[in-house]
């Protein structure tokens, strides 16, 4: 193999393809990148390939291929090369023993690699549901729940996010046992399935989107998933298991209804928190009435209170709440204001945009001690 490419192309691939590279593994070529050099139809391209068993990441970078072939280079080694090279343009070529030659202006490396045949094939998919997305919505549905995965796997399926298909609906929902987080966009479609994705896989992913309306493809098959990206390619298993039935979850009723500034709950909330340390896991006590929102929360490291205004309807009330988790659902919810909906001292709470149902977080109350 022999190549002339630009430098800042395969910097950036090296870096986003790294990402699925395994740290450690039995399987030492899961800890390199798959290099494979096609003279192909325009001129040629070098073919960039991570992946660690569960997700896999190939992009292409323009290259002139003088000789093609392939090599599997150590992750970390290359990519701290590949950033320090002094040149606009790096050459590869590789030599006798799996031994790779890197050259760029006065600089010039040696190092040792695998044969490409250690490297194990990633997974296709074959026939499946097809469907695309603009990257900004996809961004902003994923950012939207991420954040409410399990990151333990007691259920594995929950450390995933459900992606639901309808005929012109997708729906995104994460779940870990103590809050849920549901994103629904419409979307132009006519396929109607629905599969779990690992949140692994989908924090790699919201590296890559980016904010436009450029659309991506997700090809969904009964095992696997990808998603063509921008000229990158993610390759994921799939997650099996019964997914929480969680329509049996949201409360169908609200006995009261608030409306208030989510900036300014947010800050509250924050401020409230300075008392609350890791190991002093003390509630939020939140009161709904007098139109405010009346914050209390006592721990070893002191007490504090607080207030915002609210505009209530109905009965009011008093409930408890893990401080992060009310923090994650209101930093989430990416709009001025929010309306919440309450249907009693047990039931979990409903946070909404202000009209619809674009998303709906529900955070499950802790019991007060009285």
């Amino acid at each position: 193999m022999k190549i002339l490419c630009d430098k800042t192309s395969l910097m950036e691939a090296v870096g986003n393809v790294q990402r699925a590279v395994s740290v450690k593994s039995t399987i030492p070529a899961l800890e390199g990148i798959l290099l494979r050099a096609d003279e192909g139809t325009q001129g040629g391209a070098l073919l960039l390939t991570g992946y660690d068993l569960e997700i896999g990441i190939t992009t292409a970078v323009p290259a002139t291929v003088t000789a093609p072939g392939d090599i599997v280079l150590p992750a970390r080694l290359f990519g701290d090369i590949v950033r320090r090279l002094p040149a606009d343009e790096v050459t590869l070529e590789t030599g006798s023993n799996h031994e790779v030659k890197i050259a760029s202006g006065d600089a010039r490396f040696a190092i040792l690699g695998l044969p490409a045949d250690e490297y194990p094939v990633l997974p296709a998919v074959g026939d499946g549901v097809r469907v695309t997305v603009p990257q900004q919505v996809l961004k902003g549905m994923i950012r939207q729940t991420l954040f409410a995965v399990a990151k333990t796997d007691a259920r594995p399926v929950h450390t995933g996010t459900l992606f639901e298909l309808s005929a012109d609906t997708l729906r995104l929902v994460s779940v870990d046992g103590t809050r849920l987080a549901i994103r629904t966009e419409t979307i132009q479609n006519g396929e109607e399935t629905s599969f779990v994705v690992p949140g692994k896989t989908l924090a790699e992913v919201l590296k890559l989107l980016r904010d436009t309306e450029d659309e991506l493809t997700i090809s969904a098959g009964k095992r696997h998933l990808i998603l063509t990206i921008d000229g990158y390619s993610v390759i994921s298993r799939l997650l099996d298991g019964e997914f929480l039935p969680y329509r049996k979850a949201i409360p169908a009723t609200a006995g009261t209804v608030l409306r208030l500034n989510t900036r300014e709950w947010t800050e509250a909330v924050e401020r409230t928190a300075l008392v609350i340390h890791d190991r002093l896991k003390s509630p939020l006590v939140c009161r709904f009435e007098d139109g405010f929102v009346h914050m209390t929360c006592t721990t070893t490291l002191g007490s504090v209170s607080d207030r915002v205004p609210a505009a209530i309807e109905g009965d009011g009330g008093e409930m408890g709440f893990n401080c992060q988790y009310l923090l994650d659902a209101l930093k989430n919810a990416e709009c001025d204001e929010v309306r919440v909906e309450l249907s009693g001292a047990t039931a979990p709470m409903k946070i909404l945009p202000p009209e619809g149902e674009g998303f709906l977080f529900l955070v499950l109350p802790v019991r007060l001690k009285r």
